[in-house]
C-alpha cells in the first residue's frame, strides 16, 4: 500500500478514536508496531475558528510518524480552510471523516451523514484535494443502513475525487458498533477502484487481524477498540503474520511498564492533573485479566499525580494480594509517604 511517500506492506493502522488516540497512546502504538497512526478526529468549525483546544489535537511529533491528521465536518468552506490549516501541521496525509455514527456529529451534516449526499461527498472531497498539497483519504462505512449500502458508488466517485486510499468500516451507520462487520465488501470494493482498500471494523485481536487479510483483499487493516488497553494486538499481529505464531507474553510486568509509560508521555503532553485522570479510563484494559484487580483500580481512581500512580502499580505488581480489601478504604488508610493515595 502506498498513499503519497507513505509505503507499508500489510499495514496494521491505529483508528482515530476521539478521547483515545492523542500523540500519548500514538506513541505506545509506534513503539509497539503500528504502521501508521491517525489523531483523534478533529472538527473542522473548531480548527477555523482557531479554538486553542482543537488546535492542540492537530499538534503531532517526529516520532511518531508515518501519521495522519482527520478532520470532519459537513460546510465545504469550513471543510475546505480546515484542510488547509490541518496540512500546515505537516501530517504524513489528510483524512476525512465520513463514517462517524454519532447523533451529534450526522445532525450536522457530517460524518456518516455524508453517505446520504453522495454528490456532495464528492464535491467536497475534490475541493480539498486540489487545495492542499499533502495525500488526502476518507473513512467511511458501507452505507446508511442495509437497505441503502452504496459503498461502491462512494468509493468510485471518491476515487475520480483524487483520494490516495479509502478505509471502509464494514457497518452501516445505524449499526453503530453493533453487529458483525460484513468483510465480504472489501473485495467488492476492491473489484471496482484501484487505490488502496483499509479495511475496519470487527478487529479486536491479532487472529482477527490475521482473518481479515487472509479472508479479504484489503491493502491495510485499521484496529480501532482492540487497541484500547491492548497495545500490545499490533505486535503480535505481526508475530502473527510473519511466523504463524504470538510469542510476545504479556505479563503483569509488561502491562504495568506500558501502562506506566503511556501515563508518562501523556503527562508530557497534557500536564500533570489532567493527564493522571484521564488515564483512569484506561487502567481496565491494561490490567484485564490480573489477579484482584478490582482494590487497586478503586485505589487508582484515587490518585492525582504520576508518582502516585506508580507507587501503587508497583506495590500491587511486587504483592497483588496487599490490595485486597473488603470494606472502603477510609482517607487514613490511603496515606503513604505523607500523600494520599
Amino acid at each position: 500500500m502506498k498513499i503519497g511517500t507513505v509505503e507499508i506492506e500489510k499495514g496494521i493502522l491505529l483508528a482515530p478514536m476521539e478521547d483515545i488516540t492523542d500523540v500519548s497512546f500514538r506513541l505506545v502504538c509506534r513503539e509497539l508496531g503500528a504502521d501508521l497512526v491517525y489523531t483523534e478526529f478533529v472538527n473542522a468549525e473548531g480548527i477555523v475558528r482557531k479554538n486553542a483546544k482543537t488546535h492542540k489535537k492537530l499538534e503531532i511529533c517526529e516520532e511518531e510518524r508515518p501519521v495522519g491528521i482527520q478532520i470532519y465536518g459537513g460546510e465545504l468552506k469550513s471543510m475546505i480552510g480546515a484542510a488547509e490549516i490541518a496540512a500546515s501541521y505537516n501530517p504524513d496525509l489528510l483524512d476525512i471523516n465520513a463514517g462517524c455514527w454519532v447523533k451529534n456529529v450526522v445532525g450536522n451534516g457530517a460524518g456518516a451523514a455524508l453517505l446520504k449526499e453522495p454528490e456532495k461527498m464528492e464535491v467536497l472531497i475534490r475541493e480539498i484535494v486540489d487545495t492542499i498539497k499533502i495525500p488526502v483519504t476518507v473513512k467511511t462505512r458501507i452505507g446508511w443502513d442495509e437497505r441503502n449500502i452504496n459503498i461502491i458508488e462512494i468509493a468510485q466517485r471518491l476515487e475520480d475525487a483524487g483520494i490516495a486510499a479509502l478505509t471502509v468500516h464494514c457497518r452501516t451507520r445505524t449499526q453503530g458498533h453493533n453487529g458483525d462487520a460484513d468483510w465480504s465488501w472489501i473485495d467488492k470494493i476492491k473489484q471496482r477502484v484501484k487505490i488502496p482498500i483499509i479495511l475496519n471494523g470487527s478487529v479486536f485481536a491479532a487472529h482477527d487481524v490475521q482473518r481479515a487479510f487472509s479472508e479479504t483483499g484489503a491493502d491495510a487493516v485499521m484496529v480501532a477498540r482492540g487497541a484500547i488497553g491492548h497495545p500490545w494486538i499490533f505486535t503480535e499481529a505481526k508475530e502473527l503474520l510473519q511466523t504463524g505464531k504470538i510469542s510476545t507474553v504479556i505479563d503483569i510486568e509488561k502491562r504495568i511498564s506500558t501502562c506506566l509509560r503511556h501515563l508518562k508521555l501523556a503527562v508530557g503532553v497534557k500536564g500533570e492533573r489532567r493527564a493522571v485522570i484521564e488515564h483512569r479510563k484506561f487502567y481496565s484494559g491494561y490490567m484485564k485479566g490480573m489477579r484482584n484487580i478490582s482494590s487497586v483500580r478503586s485505589a487508582l481512581m484515587k490518585a492525582e499525580n504520576y508518582d502516585q500512580a506508580v507507587d501503587m502499580l508497583r506495590r500491587y505488581q511486587e504483592d497483588p494480594e496487599a490490595f485486597i480489601t473488603h470494606k472502603p478504604l477510609e482517607e487514613s488508610e490511603l496515606l503513604y509517604n505523607g500523600n494520599c493515595l
